[in-house]
């Protein structure tokens, strides 16, 4: 019988098979006092080993059906780089490479994709050491996750009844800066993105997989512990401190889950791996130690001592309930994530692989091939507008007019830009969306996170650049 999980998960991830790789010799962890830095060092490296276990022969960790690629974030939290895996040492198939290869697709991800499709692979692209606004002259994942802004429900991404959608825009969005280490997107999407997470934040300090925003009764029902790490580290990479109030609200409902006997947290579905992993992983990613304070229990115990107690050694894989036998592919990435002290995602690490670099990117458009890029346009007035536009590049590079110019037919969603002046030429933009430069509040762009400066015409964009307008002194 499928797990709960599994099915509320499967937006994201389905939860794949163990593979062929041998079970013999596994044994248990033993449950313990609050885990030392060589039993957390242990368990990474077994951890990765199982992982590499997984990948199979042509290199791959994700395709159509089952679809390992999570596991890339716990690579790279765990110190090892994607590159570096290979299957039997052949290089040519290093799982980073093949994974690159699959997200250019042009049948990726499928004929009926949805939001949580390229959120995922964003996060794990990243991990992984591809720039995800740059995986190819055509795919710009930054992009292909602004197409889903709801414009009737600003801040949310993807339908409002999914919340996990809006939940992992703001986990990729926020967590998959640049390869220079800066924030990708405006604070003012960032901000829209808080706006509705807070909202959905349910009375008991959690949060769960649907809506519950403007609805006293949903608000009023229980959280579960998954969601509530994702939405705990949503708000922290978008810029929300961990002495927040709602984050000091969602670490008062994960104390209060905690069992004492084991350090685990009590999920909806029954203790198990995955949900304490993902609600490890929003304690480390806003910074909070879930082995100190208020995570360790009357017992000694800690959520890391549980998950390495899941962990089988010397195999390294993760099983999913604690009565289990055998590992389990996703329950084994997020446990390792979570120890390995990860978020949900990771900077990738710099490669051992002679010659590899830690990050890989396309480097230029190319002229005659579709391809997209992330449009903000804020007027100042809290009238934001988010959009993929369409562009066929005539040269190597574009210029911010003739991106302008193409998202007046051919943005998704679309009205993200009505007109602007001038029609034509290089020159400053005078008027964007019928309003006016006046005095010293003018149309000013940022391209990937810089500084905001005087917006022309003749400004030159790149592959994969994110662009973001803001009227305003």
């Amino acid at each position: 019988m499928p797990r709960p999980l599994s099915v509320r998960r499967a937006a994201f991830t389905v939860a794949a098979t163990c593979g062929a790789f041998a079970l013999t010799a596994l044994t248990a962890l033993p449950a313990a006092a609050t885990a030392t830095p060589a039993q957390i060092a242990t368990s990474k490296t077994n951890g990765v080993a199982y992982l590499k276990s997984l990948q199979a022969s042509d290199g791959s960790y994700a395709g159509s059906g089952l679809s390992n690629e999570w596991a890339f974030s716990a690579f790279a939290a765990a110190g090892t780089a994607a590159v570096d895996v290979t299957p039997g040492g052949d290089t040519t198939k290093n799982a980073r490479t093949v994974y690159r290869s699959l997200l250019a697709a042009g049948t990726w991800p499928s004929a009926s994709p949805v939001v949580t499709d390229y959120e995922r692979a964003t996060l794990n692209a990243y991990a992984a050491g591809i720039d995800p606004a740059r995986v190819s002259a055509s795919r710009n994942l930054i992009a292909d996750v602004y197409r889903y802004w709801q414009t009737a429900e600003p801040g949310y991404f993807g339908p409002s009844a999914n919340f996990n959608g809006t939940v992992f825009a703001a986990l990729a969005l926020g967590g998959a800066r640049t390869t220079s280490a800066q924030p990708r997107v405006p604070q003012a999407l960032r901000d829209s993105l808080i706006t509705r997470i807070r909202a959905n934040q349910h009375d008991d300090g959690g949060w769960n997989y649907g809506k519950a925003e403007g609805d006293p009764s949903q608000l009023a029902t229980a959280s579960d512990i998954d969601m509530t790490g994702a939405a705990m580290a949503a708000l922290c990479v978008s810029g929300v401190p961990n002495t927040d109030t709602d984050i000091a609200q969602a670490k008062a409902f994960l104390k209060g889950k905690l069992i004492a006997n084991t350090g685990a947290f009590n999920a909806m579905f029954g203790v198990n791996t995955d949900s304490n992993g993902w609600a490890v992983s929003g304690l480390n990613a806003c910074g909070i130690n879930p082995q100190t304070g208020d995570f360790l229990t009357s017992k000694g115990k800690t959520p890391v001592d549980f998950l390495i107690s899941q962990q089988f050694n010397p195999g390294g894989g993760f099983k999913y309930l604690p009565s289990d036998t055998s590992p389990q592919a996703y329950a084994s990435i997020d446990g390792l994530r979570a120890v390995a002290g990860g978020g949900f995602t990771a900077t990738p690490p710099v490669p051992v692989t002679s010659g590899a670099s830690q990050w890989v990117a396309q480097g230029s458009l190319t002229a005659g091939t579709a391809t997209s890029f992330a449009l903000t346009v804020d007027d100042g007035s809290g009238n934001l507008k988010v959009c993929s536009v369409a562009l066929t590049p005539t040269g190597t590079t574009t210029t911010l007019g003739a991106v302008l110019d193409a998202a007046t037919g051919a943005a998704t969603p679309s009205g993200c830009v009505s007109g602007v002046t001038p029609s034509s030429g290089t020159g400053q933009i005078t008027s964007l969306n019928g309003k006016a430069n006046s005095g010293s509040n003018t149309w000013k762009v940022s391209v990937d996170g810089s500084s905001f400066a005087s917006a022309t015409r003749g400004r030159s964009i790149a592959v994969g650049d994110t662009i973001a307008l803001r009227w305003g002194a």
